[in-house]
């Protein structure tokens, strides 16, 4: 019995660090994919056009890796509605608590003249653009890759979902792991880690909400929708606040 135990931490473990080079993978083959694209007459700021092609490679391959494993290992990785009525109370109340967070971090931004600065002009284009990536690219693109991929394959890795409390498992703490230090820029050669720690803890609770809702509905519909609707809303907000108040 403990060696079974001792082989499942261990599975645990590999699978963790393969979840981490996939990840890291993934971003590299998708950035240069994006690299080998012109995209300039439509986006000549770069300021969506680029993220668009990039996540969208690897929504592909993500869903590609994740349909391949479901047939291969029999894993349901929860694409349904899941839970309906649980899923849209979680969904509502999230959004709800992000409009406010959101007005109150940009309204503290504007008193202290901090606000953000674009390297775009906040035309039509770009506005559209930016706010479509993030309401559509997003949050389907990372819930997958980040959700609902580690979460199913380090729960089957350690045989069952480990609580560790409350509502809180560790593979949704693993996961959320992976899905912070995807925001950490780091390179080989040279040498490089440059991380911003304010963002990393917050991709890091993020992640952890959105892993608790995905276990708790069994669906990765809610995750996704949170995922897409905060990131539009911080994006969005930053957006009428500079007009504003700039």
């Amino acid at each position: 019995m403990k060696t079974l135990k001792s082989n499942r931490v261990l599975l645990g473990i590999i699978t963790f660090v393969l979840l981490l080079v996939m990840q890291e993978l993934l971003v590299w083959v998708t950035r240069l994919i994006a690299d080998l694209v012109t995209y300039q007459g439509i986006d000549p700021y770069d300021s969506f056009a680029k993220n668009c092609i990039q996540q969208g490679a690897i929504f592909i391959i993500a869903l590609l890796i994740i349909l391949v494993l479901g047939k291969l290992m029999n894993l349901d990785f929860y694409f349904q509605l899941g839970d309906k009525k649980r899923g849209f109370i979680y969904l509502a109340i999230f959004t709800a608590a992000f409009v406010v967070i959101s007005i109150l971090q940009h309204t503290y931004m504007a008193l202290n003249n901090r606000l953000p600065v674009y390297s775009f002009p906040l035309d039509g284009r770009s506005i559209i653009g930016t706010l479509g990536f993030q309401l559509l690219f997003t949050g389907p693109t990372e819930e997958l890759t980040f959700r609902a991929l580690p979460i199913v394959l380090l729960t089957r890795s350690f045989g069952k979902s480990i609580q560790i409390k409350g509502s809180v498992t560790l593979e949704v703490i693993l996961a959320s792991v992976l899905f912070a230090f995807a925001h950490v820029r780091w390179s080989m050669i040279p040498l490089r880690f440059e991380a911003d720690y304010f963002q990393i803890i917050y991709a890091f609770i993020m992640g952890t909400i959105q892993g608790i809702v995905y276990q708790k509905t069994k669906s990765i519909l809610y995750p996704v929708l949170m995922h897409s609707f905060s990131n539009f809303l911080m994006v969005g907000g930053g957006y009428v606040f500079t007009a504003l108040f700039s």
